[in-house]
């Protein structure tokens, strides 16, 4: 499985996706999905250099390089599964372990506490279509059910 991930040459999607790049992170809204993602900078930098053309290996490399300090490729994996889950690349790569996706706690026991300032992070969430952002209840009135509300928690009659 290590050789087939060395190998693979991610490639990120571009169709129906508008990217904002911040300070420190990238901001990624998927128009299809209707979902928001944010990438830490580790994430940001493996997404930006998943071209279709660069191996993961060599991806671990040029990430070494960028934050002077040493990465296993398992951090460039975790990655590339938590992009993966957020469809953020082409469909035809799948799951790069079988597995499931590394958990946070598995890389930084295989990689090292060195590993620990560059693990990527995709936070995601599901954004409201128009029509439920303009009729939905903020936090803090009252509500019957979930769907009323714009968080889509209604807890003791109140959105949360």
């Amino acid at each position: 499985m290590k050789e087939r991930a060395e190998q693979l040459m991610p490639q990120a999607r571009g169709n129906g996706l508008i990217v904002q790049e911040l300070a420190h992170e990238l901001l990624v809204y998927d128009r299809d999905r209707q979902k928001a993602h944010c990438l830490n900078q580790t994430a940001a930098f493996i997404w930006n250099h998943c071209d279709g053309a660069t191996p993961v290996g060599e991806i671990a490399v040029l990430l070494e390089k960028e934050f002077d300090a040493p990465v296993a490729d398992e951090v460039v994996r975790l990655g590339l599964d938590q992009l993966w889950t957020a469809r953020l690349l082409n469909e035809s790569i799948g799951p790069l372990s079988s597995e499931s996706a590394l958990s946070r706690r598995e890389v930084l026991r295989r990689a090292g506490l060195a590993a620990a300032v560059a693990l990527p992070l995709v936070t995601s969430i599901l954004a409201p279509t128009a029509s439920h952002a303009a009729n939905c209840r903020t936090a803090g009135q009252s509500c019957t059910s979930s769907p009323q509300c714009c968080s889509n928690v209604c807890n003791a009659n109140v959105c949360v």
